[in-house]
């Protein structure tokens, strides 16, 4: 006789998804206490002299000694410069307000040029403001959490205790929920803001740390505190100027925040939220912080732009502006004038100027080394070699997108290990630059409104050369 048992379903488990990008890897700048750049160390390879140039900077900035100054890092493609910049904000902490934009976002934003770096320059300075509140702070002994037969809803209790005292609380719906999604267990220090009712969880006991065998390097130890459980305690806020402007200037307040409608906001209101700043300030209760405004590709911005940022980066409130540039000696943007970087003198002359060198064979090497780590892929030290001479030869962006590439070929062929033959199946499906040039040399008959002559000459380049040419000869001739 048979029997129908029943189907168990399989059980997955979820876990939580983090997207590796391009710079993920990076950690901080990799410098030791006398601000000496280590040869590898968190997620930073070589460029030695551009990683001490910016130590000091980063130790002038959380100093507050370089407020309203502005810092160019110049160098080749590739050679870090934005990694060089996320280090650093690594290294400024949550604390400190530091926005990244590229250059052509302020043409593509629905706002005037001024508006729109204006918004980016006060996104970038922080206002911390103190305040006291009443609030509970101690080490949770037991939690009781039951639900309701007849209408389903949540009560419990929690029990708090110090080194002095312990006593019990009720909990309400708003609390349990809180509790339950930060996963608040006994052992835990917490506070409980008595006026909002927001719980924020500090760390893990060390009277208890103990009964936790296996944690991870995230998980922090707090001594039980000391005392009545009730206080008065003085709480920080670190909002930026940016984030009041919005919350002063749209009926929906903070929501504007979440909504996107931005706009452009007008000058009276920054003026009055300037003043009240200052108010705060004289009654100490707030303090600027001075941010960091990375601007990536900074040749894109035209003179309006700079003359803006001219002025901006003398102001009082201003952040430490850094930008980053890959071009030599070239046209300012819509405008005649040659200059280096792309750059207007007069701004040249107010950086601060920070320069990038190619990397060498072995800190490609060691830059592939951590990104394999960092997508998780096992390679073998063969096709390591075949990477690292691919990166060199053509570019270390194309190198790490090999890598993906290369995993998933070697995954089709149920190996664990990229091996060689991968990498060069990668490299012949995917080409570089240089092949992707010589593909349309070679067939550039074959391609519409191509922009090149037999010889190879830019046809655009040669009708500007005759059509100014041809304007100076006028010239000449009105002249004459």
């Amino acid at each position: 006789m048979s029997m129908n048992l029943p189907k168990i379903q399989e059980v997955k488990d979820l876990s939580r998804i983090e997207r590796i990008g391009a710079h993920s890897h990076i950690r901080g700048l990799g410098l030791d206490e006398s601000l000496d750049p280590r040869t590898n160390s968190q997620g930073m390879v070589g460029q030695i002299e551009a990683r001490k140039a910016a130590g000091i900077i980063l130790k002038l900035i959380k100093e507050g000694s370089l407020a309203g100054r502005a810092v160019l890092i110049a160098g080749q493609p590739g050679t870090g410069k934005t990694a060089i910049a996320m280090a650093m904000a690594k290294s400024l902490g949550e604390d400190v307000p530091f926005t990244m934009m590229a250059g052509s976002e302020i043409f593509s934003l629905e706002m005037s040029k001024t508006e729109a770096l204006t918004q980016a320059f006060r996104r970038s300075i922080g206002v911390r403001i103190k305040e006291e509140t009443d609030i509970i702070e101690g080490e949770v002994v037991e939690i009781e959490i039951d639900k309701s037969v007849t209408n389903g809803g949540k009560t419990g209790r929690i029990v708090l205790k110090t080194t002095d005292i312990e006593t019990q609380y009720d909990l309400g719906q708003k609390m349990i929920e809180a509790i339950i999604k930060d996963k608040i267990v006994a052992g835990d220090v917490i506070t409980i803001d008595k006026s909002s009712g927001r719980i924020t969880k500090l760390g893990k006991s060390f009277a208890r740390s103990s009964e936790f065998d296996a944690m991870g390097g995230q998980v922090r130890f707090v001594q039980c505190p000391e005392g009545e459980l009730q206080k008065r305690k003085e709480v920080v806020h670190t909002v930026t100027l940016h984030e009041i402007d919005v919350i002063n200037s749209r009926q929906q307040g903070f929501l504007a925040l979440f909504s996107g409608d931005i706009g452009e906001i007008k000058s009276e209101v920054r003026d009055q939220i300037d003043a009240k700043v200052a108010e705060w300030r004289e009654d100490g209760r707030a303090e600027i912080v001075p941010g960091v405004l990375f601007i990536d590709e900074v040749h894109i911005l035209d003179l309006e732009c700079f003359a803006f940022i001219n002025r901006a980066i003398e102001s009082e409130q201003a952040p430490v502006v850094i930008m980053a540039t890959n071009r030599g000696i070239t046209k300012i943007r819509m405008t005649n004038q040659v200059s280096p970087h792309g750059l207007p003198l007069d701004l040249l002359d107010r950086l601060l100027i920070i320069t990038t060198k190619p990397y060498t064979s072995d800190e490609v090497k060691q830059i592939l080394t951590i990104r394999c780590e960092e997508e998780d892929v096992e390679i073998n030290e063969e096709a390591m070699e075949l990477l690292t001479k691919i990166g060199t030869e053509t570019s270390l962006r194309y190198a790490i997108h090999l890598i993906t590439v290369s995993n998933i070929i070697s995954q089709k062929r149920k190996s664990n290990e990229v091996e060689m033959d991968d990498i060069s199946q990668a490299y012949s499906l995917f080409i570089d630059v240089e092949r992707s040039k010589a593909f349309l040399r070679d067939y550039e008959k074959d391609f519409m409104f191509s922009e090149v002559d037999e010889d190879g000459h830019n046809v655009d380049n040669d009708n500007n050369k005759k059509e100014e040419t041809n304007k100076s000869e006028n010239d000449k001739m009105n002249l004459d």
